[in-house]
């Protein structure tokens, strides 16, 4: 393949406008190439070309400075595809039922993009998947719907994304980039596309071995997570504080990192990719053992978190039917309005089922999305925070910590606080109404 069969105007294709999309399309905008964002989403579409920002730490200015001085534009128009130099993947993988992996969302826009393709184009998936995926099901999908052939008429990668939301200090652009390709000039071209805007590249022997780069890298953070879970209700029953242990270990220079416990696991990634290689791992007639017995350990944590919950009640001589518990946090993790798996959502199924009436409140999340998983609670809003609020509820069930939220005003005024984020730590709080989770 020539590069005078590339478009003469680099214009790159950014597919899915989401957490991870949008940054890389503002990315490549400011590193002074012309980006092409597609979505299915018409409201998405629709702000971002009125230069407004659906994503907290996004903000508005930069939409806008992209598409006056950076040439971004977002469109659902699919048939642009043809202007692309490179069409980046950027979809939702998440599991069917029983944990079996979705990859709909990839292979429709891999029959939505195929014929428009052009010869020479770069196809790169940065959604996480299982190994094969890359080289297989979507291969096979473009060559079927464009008559090109993957290696010889376009270049095909992988490259996992690798993002940290409420991180100030994570930059898309010096987060070092794993990249593997169908054939080895597929690499290349997609090194030299991605070389404009990331800092540092690592290269690896195909998208096989990136995929399973990215999986690695979560299914580590999911058996962590779970271990101290796991000892956070050993040491509860030895009346050993988790927290503490945590910050004495973390002295260690070597030998030890720190991981935290919390009301079960959330987010895109940690709940859901350790499954894609269980279920791929079957086909091969492999056990995952360490992989499943993590995802036990952490999907039981709200079940310890309501357990707890009720005993803290108990002790002011009441149940959860009836109580009314204010969700401290919906978003799955500290500064972010990402509410995606969060296990908030867990809690607040939990908490209806015993009988509880619950409110939340949460200042990145001031009203819940629709959402492939948590439709029920579309259109809920967060609650003021305030002495009268506070007041109105048996307890406060802390799920997220978030910055900005004014701990001093519950410790002083919840009848009971349930802290499953050690969120309290500093604040002067009365320890009979104070429990930890």
């Amino acid at each position: 393949m020539s590069s005078a069969s590339n478009p003469p105007v680099e214009t790159i294709g950014i597919v899915g406008l989401g957490y991870v999309g949008l940054p890389l399309a503002l990315l490549f905008a400011r590193g002074g190439g012309r980006v092409l964002g597609f979505d299915i989403d018409a409201a998405k579409v629709a702000k971002l070309s009125a230069g407004e920002s659906y994503i907290l730490h996004i903000g508005a200015d930069r939409i806008a400075a992209a598409r006056k001085d950076d040439g971004f534009a977002a469109t659902t128009d699919f048939q642009r595809v043809t202007e692309c130099a490179a069409i980046i993947i950027c979809v939702p993988t998440p599991l069917k039922g029983r944990r079996e992996p979705d990859l709909s969302y990839v292979l429709k826009t891999g029959a939505d993009i195929a014929p428009h393709l052009r010869p020479g184009v770069l196809v790169v998936l940065e959604s996480t998947t299982y190994p094969g995926t890359t080289d297989t099901e979507l291969r096979e999908v473009l060559e079927r719907g464009s008559g090109l052939k993957a290696g010889t008429d376009f270049h095909l990668a992988f490259s996992p994304e690798r993002e940290d939301p409420g991180n100030p200090a994570s930059q898309v652009a010096e987060i070092p980039k794993v990249i593997g390709g169908f054939t080895p000039a597929c690499r290349d071209r997609a090194l030299a596309v991605y070389g404009r805007v990331i800092r540092q590249l690592v290269p690896v022997a195909n998208c096989r071995v990136a995929e399973a780069v990215k999986l690695t890298e979560n299914i580590f953070r999911a058996v962590n997570i779970a271990m101290v879970n796991e000892l956070k209700m050993v040491y509860d029953a030895m009346d050993i504080d988790i927290w503490e242990v945590i910050d004495a270990a973390k002295t260690k220079p070597f030998g030890f990192m720190p991981f935290y416990p919390g009301p079960g696991w959330g987010g895109h990634c940690i709940p859901i990719d350790p499954f894609y290689l269980t279920w791929k791992a079957r086909s091969y007639g492999q056990d995952t053992r360490f992989i499943e017995l993590a995802g036990e350990i952490n999907t039981a944590m709200p079940h310890y978190v309501l357990a707890r919950l009720e005993k803290a009640l108990a002790t002011q001589g009441r149940g959860l039917s009836g109580a009314r518990v204010l969700l401290l946090g919906i978003a799955y993790k500290a500064n972010v309005d990402d509410d995606r798996e969060s296990p908030g959502y867990v809690l607040w199924g939990l908490l209806e089922q015993a009988g509880a009436l619950v409110a939340y409140h949460d200042p990145n999340v001031p009203v819940i999305r629709p959402s492939r998983e948590h439709s029920r609670y579309a259109g809920r809003r967060s609650v003021g925070l305030t002495a009268e609020t506070l007041a109105g509820f048996d307890a406060v069930l802390v799920a997220t910590k978030h910055d900005g939220v004014d701990y001093p005003l519950i410790a002083a005024t919840a009848r009971l606080i349930v802290d499953t984020r050690n969120a309290f730590a500093g604040v002067r709080v009365d320890p009979v109404k104070y429990f930890k989770a």
